[in-house]
Parts: structure tokens; C-alpha cells; sequence
């Protein structure tokens, strides 16, 4: 069975005014400290920006690990915000204003540099989810396979509709931020991990991006870790949705290697058409219509959403996940994904900083 594995990024804001706060050298300094003293390895990392904190799972086969893993995760890293005068909440974006502070490191003095109003401005939080492969060669057909359904993901996962105290009319609003890196989106096929790594190096043999970790693709070869990388999706509101998104995401690798192991081709979609969906995808999330990845035409989101649950059906029988995530999808369908919780709680209280406090609460699940 593949192993799992999450990374979730997290932003950091006054305990009171629901303001995003640059605590974040405070918070690792004091995560640091603790984990010395209990000989535990270090988890929180810093990001871009001093307003958010970052910490990865361990790799996990049983979903229930997952779960507890990030819901444990995200009360330690909420305790030491609030030591801070601070808290955490699970939103891909600000919905209040914001000038956000760029990190203390020299890749990030960097960033800075290079990119300018791109990177200063990328106050964004995101979810990855790590699936592990057999080689490089399996993890290139996987990516060559998953491509028209990613999308459906980062609908799922859509949880940034404010932009600076506005509403964008977009669900997922991080992938217009993030669409401005130059080597972020969707990739073509590229049939073998000898073409794959041929890309990445000229990628970066145009001086264009710094190194490997640049390499923003929806999904790519992990390069640190025998994994997949999905990196589509919002960081999401709820722990449960996160979870759910793993379950997906793992269903959907073993399907495409099992896909490549029978000698079916991938779909042959052009970059062009997955753009459109992606853009489909982060405009209105689950409320209105989807790019269908079998048709690329539209479809109710649901019915959309019920493709990609039949498309990796098998895998997540295989797994034991099958029951677990037919529950977590109807939730979500149900409830809503963090979008539509996000401008709910607005509608009934008809304030921003409301909404903060109240996606502060429910980070915690």
C-alpha cells in the first residue's frame, strides 16, 4: 500500500484582531526549543512570508494516522501562536488586509529580489500531498495520468475567496496569486522521467528559476522524497477535508500506475484546455459548473466530483478507504468546501474579523 504523506501551510494572525502577524521566527524558535528538549525531530518550517508557519506529516499508510497526525500538528503550532499574542487559522489567503513581510533567509532575500510584487505579495497557503512510487519512471507515467483531474481537487480544496478584505468572486483565489510564478500550472505529457528530468533541466538552465524547488508544477516528482507531489490544492478549512483530499490523491496515483502498468495511454488533453479547467476549478469551486476531465466540457460540479470518486472506486477499495471517503465527499458536497464556509459566515455577521475568529475555531476541526 502507498504511503502518504501532507504538507499544510498555515497562516498566522493576532489572536484579536484576526490581522495576519509576521510571528512565525518566534513560533519555529519556540518549536525548535521544545522539540530539543524532548529529542523530537523538528517539524514547523518557515515559508515565504513571516505570517505563516509550515509543518509536513510523516509518511502514513492508514488514513486514520493522517488524520490524527495533522489535527495534533495543528493545535501544537496553534499553542505556540498563542504564546505570541497569536493564532492559526486554515486559509489559503488573508481575508482581511495585508502587507505582508518577506522571510529572513537569503532564498527568500532572493525570491524577493527576483520576483518582486510576485513574491511580496504571495501570501498564500497551500496543501501538498505526497504519494510514494516505485521509481521515477512510474511517477512520470502517474503524472502523465492525473493531469485532467487535478483540477477537480483544487475545487475541492477552494478556501480563499477574500483578497486584501475584498470578495474576489473566486472560490479559490490562490491560484490567480499563484498562477503569477513563472513555472506554476499544468505541464504537457511527458511520456518517460528521462523527458521529465530533460524539462526540469532546462528549466532551470535558463536561469529563470533559482533551483529544483522551484519546479511549481501542479504535480511533480518530489525532490527530496520517492513521492508524487500534488500541489493544487488550498490549504483546507477543515482537517476532515484534508484528509479526504489525501484519500483522493493517493486513490488517483494507484489508479494511473495501474493504468501505466496495463499499458493504457494517458489522455492526451492540451496544456491549454487544463489552464481552463484549472481557471474553472478556482473561479467557483463546487457552486456552479466544472470542466469534465473525460469531456473537457462542462458539468455540474457534483456530478464532476462523483467522476473522480468512480474513476479511483477500485483503488480506494483496495485500501480500505472506500466507505471513509464516500462519508467525507458527501459532507463536503453537503457543508461546502472553505469558500463557501467563508462568505456563509460572512453573510451572517457581516464581518471579516468574524470570519478570522470563527476559521480560527475550526482550523482545530
Amino acid at each position: 500500500m502507498r504511503s502518504v504523506g501532507v504538507e499544510e501551510e498555515m497562516l498566522l494572525v493576532d489572536a484579536e484582531s484576526g490581522e495576519p502577524r509576521a510571528l512565525s521566527t518566534a513560533v519555529l524558535a519556540a518549536a525548535s526549543r521544545e522539540a530539543v528538549r524532548r529529542d523530537e525531530d523538528e517539524v514547523f518550517e518557515e515559508e515565504l512570508h513571516r505570517e505563516q508557519l509550515e509543518f509536513a506529516t510523516r509518511p502514513h499508510v492508514a488514513m486514520e494516522d493522517i488524520a490524527e497526525e495533522i489535527r495534533g500538528w495543528r493545535a501544537e503550532a496553534a499553542r505556540h501562536a498563542e504564546r505570541m499574542g497569536g493564532a492559526v487559522a486554515a486559509l489559503a489567503t488573508s481575508p482581511l488586509p495585508v502587507s505582508p513581510s518577506m522571510g529572513f533567509g537569503e532564498r527568500h532575500r532572493w525570491l524577493g529580489e527576483r520576483f518582486g510584487l510576485t513574491a511580496q505579495e504571495q501570501l498564500t497557503s497551500g496543501c501538498h500531498v505526497h504519494v510514494s512510487v516505485d521509481s521515477d519512471e512510474e511517477g512520470v507515467a502517474v503524472l502523465d495520468r492525473v493531469r485532467p483531474w487535478l483540477a477537480v481537487l483544487m475545487a475541492m480544496s477552494a478556501n480563499s475567496p477574500f483578497w486584501q478584505g475584498k470578495d474576489t468572486q473566486y472560490a479559490g483565489y490562490r491560484s490567480q496569486v499563484w498562477g503569477r510564478w513563472p513555472s506554476a500550472g499544468p505541464v504537457e505529457v511527458f511520456g518517460s522521467a528521462q523527458r521529465y528530468h530533460e524539462q526540469v533541466r532546462d528549466l532551470l538552465g535558463t536561469g529563470v528559476l533559482r533551483d529544483e524547488g522551484m519546479i511549481y508544477f501542479d504535480a511533480r516528482l518530489s525532490h527530496r522524497y520517492p513521492t508524487v507531489e500534488i500541489r493544487v490544492a488550498d490549504v483546507c478549512l477543515s482537517p476532515a477535508t484534508t484528509v479526504l483530499l489525501a484519500t483522493l490523491s493517493r486513490g488517483l496515483v494507484e489508479t494511473a500506475a495501474r493504468e501505466w502498468h496495463k499499458g493504457e495511454p494517458p489522455a492526451r488533453h492540451g496544456t491549454a484546455l487544463l489552464r481552463l479547467a484549472a481557471w474553472q476549478a478556482g473561479r467557483y469551486g463546487l457552486e456552479h459548473e466544472l470542466v469534465h476531465p473525460l469531456t473537457m466540457r462542462p458539468a455540474p460540479a457534483e456530478a464532476v466530483v462523483r467522476a473522480l470518486f468512480d474513476h479511483v472506486r477500485d483503488a480506494l477499495e483496495a485500501t480500505g478507504d472506500l466507505a471513509a471517503a464516500r462519508q467525507g465527499l458527501d459532507t463536503l458536497l453537503s457543508e461546502g468546501n472553505g469558500a463557501r464556509v467563508q462568505r456563509e459566515l460572512l453573510a451572517r455577521t457581516g464581518n471579516l474579523r468574524e470570519v478570522v475568529a470563527e476559521c480560527v475555531r475550526r482550523t482545530q476541526g
